[in-house]
């Protein structure tokens, strides 16, 4: 039976696009197996949202081309149609599947490598092989950007804005919930912007949300990275009043100056998101906020720093993804002058890793003691104990038997840890 292996790169859009390209995979009859593992094909679903992501790319690419010599290795996503733009070839690619087309990559392998046909004829007359399943599934709702940030070649690669219907969404959640799911991560790439207007033809985000808390079976809602001026009163109100929502958004920072976040063509400034995290917690106390920040945009100077680094005090992160500024070909920025030296970036990125780390441990220090609902996930390879997110998305690792993986359990938060913290099981 033939054998493919993915891995992906980049955003949750990504990661629940990889998982449609492999249920196309197991449909047609290919075994799946771990990316580490020997395998007929590779499929890379690729980023190319900073240089640093684009070389991740290459290097997993060269790296399944290593685990098997004679495997075929196909390359999709964001950094595979910045290739095919510029004319680029990376030699151990055998396949690239241009982004717009990545949901039909099997398609694109049986018509360029038709051999593999007459080895899944045979592997269906023995029968097919079962679904793999997570506790927590990504549900892809929205399409496309056009806002255009200066730093950014998302609007590039995915410009085409578009809302799936929500009916097809409702049918993909309650498929979701009957394969064994019990959360259920709503992802998009401008996700705030659900609606008739990027073509869905039917509701808002918030209204979205609501139909989905009707779903029997589906216990936790979670709403991927949106933006800070596309959070509604109407989002926040439902999610202060409906218990399947997570009392937890990733909302970008990117810089707290808000002269850089002109400079970055962000809609907000620094007294906008302060605000907005201000009225979320009023509403919903203790309210959770992941974030994305982004150290060294041109023109980023020590104050600016700074001013990035007394919003992260303020809010206190419950987690938060920093990273370099690197050009983008084609975007504004890669020809704005007053470039920040590379022995600056990361000079500030570790400063700002340290701060963000104390401020995720002051958010975590507000639970000591209350119990939180966790959905588990699998057994810590360093701790050994078993771990899961919470509500409010933090990491919690706790003593319990394999056999909870999937189940939403009650924890009591016991202590904090470098990434997280520890508890005990309540009951289930």
């Amino acid at each position: 039976m033939p054998t493919a292996a993915f891995t992906t790169l980049g955003c949750k859009v990504n990661q629940y696009e990889t998982q449609k390209i492999l249920e196309s995979f197991e449909a047609q009859g290919f075994e799946i197996v771990p990316f580490d593992a020997p395998a007929d094909v590779y499929v890379i679903n690729t980023c190319s949202v900073t240089q640093s992501a684009e070389a991740k790319s290459r290097q997993t690419i060269r790296r399944a081309a290593r685990q098997n010599p004679n495997a075929i290795v196909v390359m999709t996503g964001c950094y595979a149609q910045f290739t095919l733009r510029r004319g680029e070839r990376l030699d151990e690619a055998h396949l690239v599947v241009p982004n717009p087309d990545k949901l039909r990559a099997v398609e694109y392998l049986l018509e360029h490598y038709p051999h593999f046909k007459t080895a899944l004829e045979q592997a269906r007359r023995q029968g097919g092989t079962p679904l793999r399943r997570r506790s927590r599934a990504v549900l892809k709702i929205q399409d496309g950007c056009n806002v255009y940030c200066s730093f950014c070649s998302i609007p590039y690669t995915r410009p085409v804005m578009r809302s799936i219907p929500y009916q097809e969404v409702l049918d993909e959640a309650r498929a979701m919930v009957e394969d064994g799911y019990r959360e259920i991560v709503l992802t998009g790439v401008l996700i705030g912007d659900y609606g008739a207007e990027t073509g869905s033809g039917g509701p808002d985000l918030a209204e979205l949300c609501a139909l989905l808390s009707e779903i029997d079976g589906l216990e936790r809602i979670r709403i991927s990275s949106i933006e800070p001026t596309l959070i509604s009163e109407r989002l926040i109100d439902l999610i202060a009043e409906n218990s399947k929502m997570c009392p937890q958004l990733h909302i970008p920072l990117q810089s707290g100056d808000s002269r850089i976040l002109r400079a970055m063509n962000r809609p907000y400034d620094q007294a906008f998101y302060l605000d907005l995290i201000r009225r979320l917690r009023e509403r919903i106390p203790d309210f959770g906020v992941s974030t994305d920040i982004m150290v060294g945009f041109p023109g980023e100077d020590e104050q600016a720093f700074q001013h990035t680094c007394f919003v992260v005090e303020q809010v206190e992160f419950c987690r938060a993804h920093l990273f370099r500024y690197s050009p983008r070909p084609g975007t504004p920025a890669e020809t704005m002058s007053d470039h920040v030296p590379d022995s600056v970036k990361s000079e500030r990125i570790q400063q700002l890793q340290r701060v963000c780390k104390a401020a995720a441990q002051r958010y975590a220090s507000r639970f000591l003691g209350r119990v939180e609902r966790v959905l588990v996930e699998s057994r810590s390879k360093l701790s050994g104990l078993m771990m899961g997110t919470s509500d409010h998305y933090l990491q919690v690792e706790f003593a319990g038997s394999p056999n909870l993986a999937g189940e939403l359990v009650k924890v009591r938060i016991t202590d904090l840890t470098a990434d997280g913290v520890t508890g005990e099981l309540v009951s289930l």
